[in-house]
């Protein structure tokens, strides 16, 4: 068989979880910095191009929020084909092994805090350096695009961001559980870029991806501060990857392939 079967991606999801856990503290920060650099990388393009649009955005909105979420996924590809240690996926994998009694909830609670701040770090890497010491953004369409950006993420509300966080974990986590399954390159970048571009055209919420675009608007001098970007979006929008990644993708497929 070309691909693995939904019952054996829970194993493999036990599988990430085990040497994600296993991997020491030193090898874990520089995986999650990574993963946080890969997504602002992601993040970047996704700007550019779609940022670069203005007279398409004005007269087929929809068609430049395709080409930002067709863009997009070269972070999630990058993560999972050349490795790295993301906290979005690893609300997903930790689930089975956790729930199951087979790894302690210590675990699961380190790496997800330790990930969290590496990948915060990977973003705010990317986006200070190579997004605002190039100047890559100082112009317009660029710079107007980025301070939409700011003012949407940050004025949506607390119970609208989290929502819009369960839509876009639900998808991400669902995107490299099912990259598992393919035995392929092709087959995983397939598997990762419908759901990952999905959610960014939808315009959900990923708290990773928003640790590169609301700072990157912040040095570039958005009309938003560091506690609005935090408290307005980064923690309703990381509580709801948690749900979407912890309950809706590695809880439920547990439930259904592992629950005795």
């Amino acid at each position: 068989m070309s691909y693995l079967t939904p019952k054996e991606l829970v194993a493999k999801a036990h599988d990430a979880a085990f040497t994600r856990s296993n991997a020491g503290i030193r090898k874990t920060i520089v995986l999650s910095f990574l993963a946080g650099a890969y997504i602002a990388q992601g993040g970047l393009l996704a700007v550019t191009i779609g940022g670069g649009m203005p007279g398409v955005a004005a007269e087929n909105p929809g068609l430049q929020k395709f080409m930002m979420g067709a863009v997009f996924p070269l972070g999630l590809i990058l993560c999972v084909i050349a490795g790295a240690d993301l906290f979005t996926g690893n609300t997903a994998y930790f689930i089975p092994p956790v729930v199951s009694g087979r790894m302690p909830l210590k675990a699961l609670l380190q790496n997800w805090s330790i990930v969290y701040v590496g990948n915060f770090i990977g973003s705010l890497f990317v986006a200070y350096v190579l997004a605002y010491k190039s100047d890559m953004f100082a112009k317009a369409p660029w710079i107007d695009s980025l301070n939409s950006i700011a003012h949407v993420k940050t004025s949506a509300g607390f119970l609208t961001v989290f929502v819009k966080g369960i839509g876009a974990n639900w998808l991400v986590a669902l995107a490299v559980w099912a990259a598992f399954a393919a035995q392929d390159v092709t087959g995983k970048i397939l598997a990762i870029w419908f759901p990952v571009m999905a959610f960014v055209a939808m315009g959900f919420e990923h708290s990773v991806a928003n640790m590169f675009f609301l700072p990157t608007a912040i040095f570039y001098g958005a009309e938003i501060t560091w506690i609005q970007f935090l408290v307005d979006n980064l923690i309703p929008a990381t509580l709801g990857n948690i749900v979407g990644g912890s309950l809706l993708t590695g809880g439920l497929y547990w439930y259904v392939y592992e629950r005795k």
